[in-house]
């Protein structure tokens, strides 16, 4: 998971693209980078770290040009504290090229080889990223054999890519001297959206709270299969470029990933988390009894809308029982359980008297390991609790995500072979609600926006097993697991159990 942007303007855009990554932080934390255009010269920064610490005022007098592209990180395959592995990523031909993603490869191995053998280009990393560059660049060289580049040369490069690739992605890439090229997969698994400032700079971004905060006005999503070409001059070009294409977007993103002020092919995410509380209050129902409830509490920060929904159809007192402490970094001790059990009790505070005495029903996003979710109940306990009661506003994680998010591997995950008792008994809650797989697809399909497009289906791949791109085998997800980032020992776990909460 990555957040990426890219604009065209009349002024400078180090400044614009900077604020803009500042509203995507929550999708990536490990690196950050920019990079702009002045002429056919590119301007480049790029370093591990919060954008806040990647960027000096030394460092963004030093990206001038009107357009301009940037990246934060969160590695999902790779070498996760790899300075070279942060992105935009640079070749040299054909024009000079650029670019950014968001999303994962599912057949980068393959494609690798492809590019060395038959292409006869070198990748110098592990990153899917820049497989996809090369890819990029040499459908690219196809199309314009030496010739002046026209936008329909850059769709009929963007169909080749859509041919050889499989996987997610959303890419935003600068041409050198030509302009900007933003497209999107043909299923739109990761987010992408295009927006207008009202001095006619035009900025792509995955959420559109980028472009809310940036003084855009959201335009539209680009359409999955969809590329964007514009010109240096601002002139927008558009084109479907795949035969196949129909919007299946990550469900993950609605439940955990974006940030809940975003809308997202036509969904609001902050409704789309009301709407999960309310069907999960039927399974709650259904369970405990709502008298033997007396208080309800989310753990910080994206399960707030559904608690509070929750809450308040069954009548039930909301209370904030947690504080987090946002300026706890990594953990660099020993590694291991122990690692995550002290990094759960630095980051979250109890308010003893939301407990103590009473039956707390906790409410989380979703549960990955149970590892966090264990450790929280006994912190409730301690606090004084008689009985902890823990509900989930997303159905049991029972696979591995292959198209942008580091979940764990399936033996790793705490719901995978085992019935929900028995994860009940590992996590120590005296219950355990999940949501409904088909619930939570209805609940967050009921949160369109009136006017918004088709939507063919989601992939709820980690929840149902199901695939959305119809190429994933048993011999893919072992593959691509071990393509999963490597860390330095001792560094805290990097799966979504250490991602930032979206509302922060």
């Amino acid at each position: 998971m990555c957040g990426i942007v890219g604009v065209v303007s009349s002024a400078p855009v180090n400044q614009l693209i900077y604020d803009a990554l500042l509203l995507l932080q929550h999708r990536g934390q490990d690196a950050a980078g920019i990079v702009t255009q002045l002429d056919r010269k590119f301007f480049m920064h790029k370093a591990k770290g919060m954008v806040r610490d990647v960027f000096r005022t030394r460092n963004m007098r030093a990206l001038p040009g009107n357009c301009g592209l940037g990246q934060v990180r969160y590695p999902t395959a790779g070498n996760a504290f790899s300075e070279e592995e942060a992105q935009p990523f640079y070749v040299n031909a054909p024009f000079g090229l650029v670019l950014v993603h968001n999303g994962n490869l599912t057949n980068a191995h393959a494609l690798k080889a492809e590019l060395f053998s038959n292409d006869h280009r070198h990748i110098n990393t592990e990153s899917d990223s820049e497989v996809l560059l090369n890819v990029l660049a040499h459908e690219l060289e196809k199309t314009t054999r030496g010739l002046p580049l026209k936008p329909a040369d850059v769709f009929e490069a963007v169909r080749g890519v859509n041919r050889r690739i499989k996987g997610s992605y959303a890419v935003i890439a600068l041409i050198a001297g030509h302009g900007l090229l933003a497209f999107r997969d043909p299923h739109g698994i990761r987010p992408l959206c295009l927006g207008r400032g009202a001095d006619g700079s035009i900025m792509l971004a995955s959420e559109s709270v980028a472009l809310d905060g940036t003084m855009h006005q959201f335009e539209r999503d680009v359409a999955p299969g969809e590329a964007i070409f514009v010109d240096l001059q601002g002139k927008l070009h558009s084109q479907a470029c795949s035969d196949k294409a129909q919007l299946s977007p990550c469900i993950f993103e609605y439940v955990y990933l974006a940030r809940p002020d975003s809308t997202m092919d036509g969904i609001s995410v902050y409704q789309a988390r009301l709407n999960l509380g309310e069907t999960l209050a039927k399974r709650v129902i259904s369970t405990v009894p709502p008298s033997d409830i007396d208080v309800v509490i989310p753990i910080p920060e994206s399960s707030r809308p559904s608690a509070t929904q929750l809450a308040h159809l069954l009548g039930i007192p909301y209370r904030e029982g947690f504080v987090k402490n946002r300026y706890v970094g990594r953990t660099f001790i020993m590694p291991g359980q122990s690692v995550r059990k002290k990094s759960v009790r630095q980051k979250l505070n109890v308010i003893v008297s939301e407990f103590k005495g009473r039956n707390v029903l906790l409410v989380d996003d979703s549960i990955v390991r149970g590892t966090t979710s264990r450790e929280i109940v006994q912190m409730a306990r301690d606090a004084g609790a008689r009985k902890v009661y823990m509900a989930s506003a997303a159905p049991p994680v029972r696979y591995p995500n292959v198209y942008g998010i580091d979940m764990p591997t399936k033996e790793e995950l705490v719901a995978h072979g085992r019935s929900i008792e028995e994860i009940r008994q590992i996590i120590g809650c005296d219950a355990l609600i999940y949501q409904d797989v088909d619930a939570m697809k209805a609940a967050v399909a009921q949160a369109r926006v009136s006017g918004a497009g088709a939507l063919s289906a989601f992939d709820a791949s980690c929840f149902d097993g199901v695939y959305v791109t119809g190429d994933i085998s048993a011999d893919d997800i072992s593959r691509l697991n071990e393509s999963r980032p490597q860390t330095e020992e001792g560094a805290e776990d990097n799966s979504r159990l250490a991602l930032p909460n979206a509302s922060e």
